[in-house]
């Protein structure tokens, strides 16, 4: 791996592992809806126009059904059952579970015919799920109704990431992924934005809560998929979206040490074979041939 890509590797695994734990800020400042939709609104924004300013000519030819179902399922979807579930759960059991992204999507890519699952895929995913069965069934704090809510919204987002992922490698196969991110965006934002009558804004904000906001729809959205795809294209898909387990360990991190979040020991040691299945699943070993399912668009790296 080039220096530069290195670098980019890097950037991403420390500012979508510290996303965890923006988005705990600014669902306290916004509610999980409102930050969902503003955050999509203006990272939209944001990317159109640094298109506009260098110029880049934008192809959205493949139609608006598209980037409505995409928005719907990996900026939607996902972003609102993270964003509900995280403070509830957790930012180091949010960032573990979202680890079966890649699990959840062979799987769809299965049942599709987009992929052949090898047998080390097959061993992987099976590991994959037994670790996602120690992770939810043998937590460290008491298992309530809101506890287990919460990790339901946070499986259902990942497989929504899994599902948008995959319907976007079939309709917007070409389509760049500059236009890929901001269709999904901003029809991500006009999805979420009526479930503003159901979750309405809890508080004024004040200038911090609006410096979160912005850091997280403008550097943790639109600044990184830019530099994510960049890498996608230098490397290639199977080692780039490698970086969510290091995304993973830099915010299982701060939850476990700097927010005192409670791991137990089951737990710790069911976040280890999701991560192993899902490097069997992508096929990170050496001896591995197999391609992943489908190369990850927005938001299938499980940013919250």
């Amino acid at each position: 791996m080039k220096s530069r890509d290195l670098a980019i590797y890097v950037f991403l695994a420390l500012a979508w592992g510290l996303s965890f734990l923006l988005v705990v800020k600014v669902v306290d400042a916004f509610s999980f809806v409102a930050a969902t939709s503003i955050r999509a609104f203006i990272a939209c924004g944001t990317l159109f126009a640094i298109a506009r300013l260098g110029q880049r000519r934008l192809d959205f030819g493949d139609g608006w059904r598209p980037f409505v179902v995409v928005g719907a399922t990996t900026v939607a979807g996902q972003l609102l059952g993270l964003s509900y579930a995280t403070p509830v759960i957790g930012t180091a059991m949010a960032a573990i579970l979202v680890a079966s992204i890649p699990l959840l999507s062979m799987v769809i890519s299965q049942i599709w015919g987009l992929e052949r699952m090898k047998p080390s895929g097959v061993t992987g995913l099976v590991l994959g799920i037994a670790g996602i069965v120690l992770l939810v069934g043998f937590p460290a704090v008491p298992v309530t109704g809101e506890f287990v809510l919460g990790c339901a919204a946070a499986l259902g987002a990942c497989l929504s990431a899994a599902f948008g992922s995959n319907y976007a490698s079939l309709k917007l196969k070409h389509t760049g992924p500059w236009e890929v991110t901001i269709g999904s965006f901003l029809f991500g934002g006009m999805i979420s934005a009526p479930f503003l009558f159901a979750v309405p804004v809890p508080r004024l904000q004040n200038a911090i809560d609006i410096l979160y906001l912005m850091i997280s729809a403008c550097v943790m959205s639109a600044t990184t998929y830019v530099l994510y795809f960049k890498l996608v294209g230098s490397i290639g898909a199977t080692k780039a979206i490698s970086v969510e387990f290091a995304v993973t360990v830099v915010a299982v991190f701060i939850g476990a040490i700097l927010l005192d979040e409670p791991l137990s020991t089951v737990q710790v040691v069911g976040a280890a074979i999701i991560i192993l299945g899902c490097a069997l699943v992508l096929g990170l070993f050496p001896r591995q041939r197999g391609r992943v399912a489908a190369v990850p668009l927005p938001h299938q790296d499980g940013v919250p």
